[in-house]
């Protein structure tokens, strides 16, 4: 009903229909779901002598004298007016908007708003907007602000919204059965999105939007429950039960395995033995020991006469797994072919390594993305390894299942999430927990400086550097666009190696680099060439030079305490203590109370817990493709009790009505398939 073309809503037509696309707004459906950013609460109008500078406020003025029009540049022309009420007189100034000479009539009276610039008890307003009282449909209300594109402004999009709502309010269904919404409180669909443009009032929007995130996260959750039952339920999956290599390889190591690591291995085994194929995600703080596992499940696969494949996110991480499952074979004098694999390997080195993984020479593939291409095939393919950076759903595993039968998958994360919102996220997957470190691990010293003390870092930087010791300074992303990435770190470089650290070797590493660019500045840092590697969050994963003892972040406020630990567990490798400064340049007490955590505590759990108390979940659906935008997942998913809600709810329905049948279910049904539609979900 709501699947509208945009185009055809009232007042949007062909042109205004491709801005909009821009927004990802193509249906009257999508429009209702494009909640504002924020609101501007209208509902008071101030007097002028209650004003105060910086206040964002409505005000009534009637115009008191003839507005005064003068041109200061060529391209700029400045209107004053003086306005007043019954309590006193403010001047407004507006550039560049010539129009509205004509539509301001002295005596006349007119709603302005926004912010107040108080100077020697006078005041200003500049560009506030401005409309006659007997028109402006805005005043006494709480108004959205949207998220724009270019050419598109909040009141089209407002205006739009109320005609959207006015035509279509009727036909806007409910998802969410009926029993639901009066067990957890909810309300309708209809009532829901409106108070999400036009909140009535504080009330009625907690509501709405609990309804909200309601309804994005059990289409979500149920999703991926209903993915992981017909994993569990439909694939055959290979019996790998030799694991004469893999005690070897234990047997071999210089050191004890925790009993965390033991736990997790029991779990994986037990998975892979079993008849169904395992889909298990392993999660484990930075040094946890996730690697001997990953290998240990490679080995197992082996010898139990299988190919086995681990890929990684990008080519640096690859090539590091590369580097050490050969030298844990070597360790354990453990002779296989294994082989890498990246898209940058020339076309006859290629054409080399795909015949030997289709004739079943290789036994083990390390390597990206280009593993699952169409042209890459497997002699028998048992078992994948892969990375929480992937989004590894069905589609990619029917990939690698086409290749094989039914391959065992492994996803291994270095991002420690609350157990709550692990199994949200990846709902689809079995959870194994390595929350115990190797004894031995050295605590990294974390220190946290201002702004403005950032030089006492740069010369910590250079006295470690004197010592023999190699450092990291992380440039920040001002936007998430590799331009701005580009821009951020060689514009931090430029600084650094003419400044503070000329006559150190610098090097220079960022997102924008071809693949051999960034594998020549990694391994000259290897070898020691480059002393100070300035880089953005690229080496967040995959760099492991022991003898740097240094990483300094940049405007560590902009980073999530998550992103934080893992770019400290890029020091502390080697026999050196280490350092991590974090760089904090803004001034609230929140940032502080942030910061603070990274320094009393290095167990990535309970930064986990703390950054999901002080900043809500978003920041860890991000490390999945979840189906929901980043404005719904900073803005409306971010109550953890709703979230702990939905996973019970679900839990319940799966159990109880697993083809969700009956009436009741069917828009909810709809819901699910729509987002999934890439994926395979069958409700019988």
């Amino acid at each position: 009903m709501l699947d509208v073309n945009i185009q055809y809503l009232k007042g949007v037509g062909p042109k205004r229909a491709e801005k909009l696309n821009k927004l990802d707004i193509f249906t009257v459906e999508d429009l209702l779901d494009y909640f504002p950013v924020k609101y501007e609460d209208r509902r008071t109008v101030k007097k002028i002598n209650e004003l105060s500078d910086n206040l964002k406020c409505l005000l009534k003025i009637k115009l008191f004298d003839n507005p005064v029009k003068s041109r200061i540049k060529r391209n700029m022309s400045i209107i004053k007016l003086v306005g007043k009420d019954e309590t006193g007189f403010i001047t407004v100034t507006f550039f560049n908007q010539d129009f509205l000479m004509d539509k301001l009539t002295v005596g006349e009276s007119y709603y302005i708003f926004g912010t107040v610039k108080a100077n020697y008890g006078k005041f200003e307003m500049v560009n506030p907007e401005i409309e006659l009282c007997c028109n402006d449909w805005k005043a006494n209300r709480i108004t959205p602000v949207y998220g724009l594109t270019y050419g598109l402004t909040n009141n089209e999009l407002t205006k739009l919204t109320v005609e959207a709502l006015k035509e279509y309010y009727d036909k806007i269904e409910d998802v969410l059965p009926g029993h639901i919404c009066s067990e957890y409180n909810l309300t309708s669909r209809k009532c829901a999105i409106k108070n999400m443009h036009f909140p009535e009032n504080g009330r009625k929007y907690k509501t709405s939007k609990r309804t909200v995130a309601f309804e994005k996260l059990l289409i979500m959750q149920l999703g991926l429950m209903s993915i992981k039952g017909n994993l569990m339920n439909n694939s055959a999956g290979n019996q790998i039960l030799n694991t004469t290599h893999s005690d070897k390889l234990i047997g071999s190591m210089p050191y004890k395995l925790t009993n965390a690591q033991l736990k997790v291995i029991e779990e994986i085994k037990k998975d892979m033995s079993s008849a169904r194929s395992m889909n298990r995600l392993v999660q484990g703080d930075v040094g946890s020991g996730k690697t001997v596992i990953a290998i240990y499940a490679l080995l197992a696969a082996v010898a139990s006469g299988y190919q086995a494949a681990m890929m990684a996110p990008t080519e640096i991480l690859a090539l590091q797994h590369f580097e050490t499952i050969k030298e844990y074979l070597g360790m354990a004098d453990i002779r296989l072919n294994v082989s890498f694999l990246s898209g940058s390997a020339k076309a006859k080195e290629k054409r080399m390594i795909i015949e030997s993984l289709k004739s079943g020479e290789t036994d083990i593939i390390v390597g990206t993305h280009a593993l699952i291409e169409d042209n890459v095939e497997f002699k028998n393919i048992g078992l994948v390894i892969t990375d929480e950076q992937h989004r590894f759903g069905v589609r990619q595993r029917a990939r690698l299942s086409s290749k094989g039968k039914n391959p065992d998958i492994l996803v291994m994360t270095a991002t420690p999430i609350p157990r709550t919102l692990a199994l949200m996220i990846y709902g689809d997957l079995d959870l194994s927990v390595i929350d115990e470190m190797p004894p031995g691990r050295q605590k990294i010293v974390t220190n946290i400086l201002k702004g403005q003390d950032k030089q006492e870092g740069y010369n910590f930087i250079k006295q470690q550097v004197d010592e023999g010791r190699q450092a990291y300074i992380v440039a920040p992303l001002i936007e998430e666009s590799e331009e701005m990435e580009l821009e951020s770190a060689t514009k931090v470089f430029n600084e650094l190696k003419d400044a503070n650290f000329s006559g150190y070797e610098l090097g220079l590493l960022h997102g924008r680099m071809s693949n051999v660019e960034k594998e020549e500045v990694i391994k000259k840092f290897y070898e020691g060439k480059i002393k100070i590697l300035v880089s953005t969050t690229v080496i967040e994963v995959g760099v492991n030079v022991p003898n740097s003892t240094v990483m300094m972040v940049l405007n560590a406020e902009r980073f999530g305490l998550a992103q934080l630990h893992q770019l400290r567990g890029r020091v502390g490798r080697g026999n050196h203590q280490s350092y991590c400064i974090l760089v904090n340049e803004s001034r609230s007490k929140k940032s502080a109370q942030r910061m603070s955590v990274l320094r009393n505590t290095s167990n990535g759990f309970v930064i986990a817990e703390e950054d999901l108390k002080l900043r809500g979940p978003g920041d860890f659906f991000g490390t999945r493709q979840s189906g929901l935008s980043k404005y719904e997942i900073q803005n409306i998913v971010n109550d953890i009790e709703v979230i702990e809600s939905v996973h019970q709810i679900s839990k319940k329905l799966m159990a109880d009505n697993p083809n969700l049948k009956g009436e009741e279910y069917k828009n909810l049904k709809n819901a699910i398939t729509r987002l999934f539609k890439d994926e395979t979900i069958i409700f019988n």
